[in-house]
């Protein structure tokens, strides 16, 4: 699923104007500062957000991009979706969402109930994604993209700047791959800071990319790929990180669903897979900096711990 033609690289003053756009409807969430095994970490934790992730605030800079009068086309795996009908709601417009068959339930039911028409279309994302944009190229129909937008990518930034902002000591912000979107609007927010782009083993689109030199095809197959599951990393959010030097480290299912029930046992923080991948990277020991935030993203599943 290819970005417009007509997209502009997004720029660090972007993710400001987003901020200031969004501002009247996104929740500030709160940062963590916790010990844990002797070092200190700090926890974004995004998952508090309204629509239960990170993906709200794209959405929202998105749509408030565009013309009020768009019916709003998404295709999604469940947490974009979700962040479209969320936004759609708030800004009193219409939504319809595709997602694959294979879209958890949580997700799927909180899109309808979010107001949104949901459409359930083929077993994989990319069968979604065929069909919502055929939808959106009618008159009067725009499509939102899950990750590879300007306005998708800075509205996601605005995470981050919100971290450096409330905690400005912070050197190093850690952030789950899907797509590219969320690590690349951290890459545009955080003035010079190390990013570390944290995947599944076998979701790794970003670490093949890279290794590449290009986005390139990636095998998609994690207990996290219903958030995580692009088979390539966006062209825009690739050219993104490229540029800013981030790094890429990998975890495995064990270590994010370990990472996961540490952060109830610890905090009692309920999260899906996805939103523990960061924290899995820090407790392997994948992540330097003297004062670390991960950015906790979503928490939209019916969670219970192992």
């Amino acid at each position: 699923m290819k970005n417009p033609p007509h997209a502009l690289a997004p720029a660090p003053g972007d993710v400001h104007a987003a901020a200031d756009r969004i501002r009247p409807y996104a929740r500030r969430t709160p940062l963590l500062d916790l010990e844990i095994d002797g070092r200190r970490v700090l926890l974004k934790l995004e998952y508090l957000q309204r629509g239960g992730s990170f993906k709200l605030r794209g959405a929202l800079n998105a749509m408030l991009s565009m013309s009020p009068d768009d019916h709003v086309v998404a295709a999604s795996g469940g947490n974009h979706g979700l962040a479209v009908a969320t936004a759609a709601s708030l800004l009193g417009r219409a939504a319809t969402v595709y997602v694959p068959t294979t879209a958890p339930e949580a997700k799927a039911r909180r899109i309808e109930a979010a107001g949104a028409r949901l459409v359930r279309h083929g077993a994989a994302f990319a069968e979604a994604a065929s069909a919502a944009l055929d939808v959106a190229a009618r008159p009067g129909h725009r499509f939102v993209h899950p990750y590879d937008d300007p306005a998708v990518i800075v509205g996601q930034g605005t995470v981050a700047a919100e971290i450096v902002a409330d905690e400005p000591d912070v050197d190093t912000v850690v952030a789950a791959v899907g797509g590219g979107g969320l690590a690349a609007g951290t890459a545009l927010a955080v003035a010079g800071r190390r990013v570390v782009a944290a995947e599944p083993e076998d979701c790794r689109c970003l670490h093949d990319a890279l290794a590449a030199g290009k986005p390139v095809d990636s095998a998609v197959g994690s207990v996290a790929s219903s958030a995580t599951g692009a088979s390539r990393v966006g062209e825009i959010a690739f050219d993104v990180l490229a540029a800013h030097d981030v790094t890429s480290v990998l975890v495995s299912d064990d270590e994010i669903l370990q990472a996961r029930d540490r952060l109830w046992e610890e905090c009692r923080i309920a999260v899906e897979p996805a939103a523990a991948i960061a924290f899995a990277a820090w407790l392997a020991g994948r992540v330097p900096g003297k004062l670390p935030c991960l950015i906790v993203c979503g928490a939209n599943a019916d969670w219970v711990a192992r």
